[in-house]
């Protein structure tokens, strides 16, 4: 039976422009798919993409769940659309509080939203809740960037009993995208859920700084991989520190191969 492989990234081009993050995101789960394996893939839909030309749309029976982030009500909407040239679905995970403002991360300022830890956790939990309706079990849930780092911890905590998830490998990926403004401590809040302890918090307890939270998503990871050829040393030490299966940064030439590699030794294949 084919592995199945969950990505789960905050940018995939063409949604949005060519970066490391998105032009891998793109990329990857084709060959891997191409490889054999069987994918699916979850971004978030923020207001800057064009649902018309991409041909967005609103999967119905997937939709309409409440999640509740620091004590108030978010409507999950999924919408999905189709990369025809790699035969590749992508699903959206859409609100209109967090994801329908025209930027990604940053006002037209540069300034980074004061919600991005919400948004962050609302995506993990909408990312999870989504493959349950859509009973899929994953294998491996490869997470991509800071936007994806709540799914770890969730998913290993919250969400261990459960079995679509109970059994999946999670794998992070760090890249050189670093956000700049401290989440607060009530990020321990925003994230805490039955099954999360306070102690499994604690990396985050007094701040979420970047090094915090990316050190947050590798503890509850089986697996980390250095996505950009430099990244935060900080964060760099602590995975290699963690005894976690560490895949370091690979030529953008050859890279398909070792992360295909990679998830087969993950599975023990």
């Amino acid at each position: 039976m084919a592995a199945k492989i969950l990505y789960v990234t905050q940018e995939i081009f063409p949604y949005l422009p060519a970066s490391e993050v998105a032009t891998l995101s793109r990329e990857l789960p084709q060959a891997i798919q191409e490889m054999g394996k069987e994918i699916r893939t979850f971004m978030p839909r923020y207001g800057c993409i064009n649902e018309r030309r991409n041909q967005l749309h609103e999967v119905i029976r997937l939709s309409g769940m409440n999640l509740i982030i620091d004590d108030t009500d978010h409507q999950l909407i999924i919408k999905v659309a189709s990369i025809q040239a790699a035969r590749m679905q992508v699903y959206f995970i859409d609100n209109e509080e967090y994801f329908r403002r025209k930027a990604i991360v940053t006002d037209e300022n540069g300034v980074e939203f004061a919600d991005n830890d919400d948004r962050m956790v609302f995506f993990a939990r909408g990312v999870l809740e989504t493959v349950k309706k859509l009973r899929w079990t994953p294998d491996i849930i490869h997470c991509h960037g800071w936007m994806a780092a709540a799914l770890p911890i969730l998913a290993k905590k919250a969400y261990r009993e459960d079995p679509f998830f109970a059994n999946a490998k999670i794998v992070y990926s760090v890249y050189d995208n670093p956000f700049q403004q401290v989440f607060s401590n009530k990020l321990v809040d925003k994230i805490k859920m039955d099954g999360i302890a306070p102690e499994d918090l604690t990396l985050v307890a007094k701040q979420g700084s970047f090094a915090d939270v990316s050190k947050l998503a590798i503890e509850y990871s089986d697996a980390v991989i250095q996505g950009s050829e430099s990244i935060n040393q900080e964060v760099l030490d602590y995975a290699k520190n963690s005894q976690k299966l560490f895949l370091p940064y690979q030529d953008p030439q050859n890279y398909v191969t070792s992360y295909n590699q990679f998830y087969d030794q993950i599975l023990g294949k």
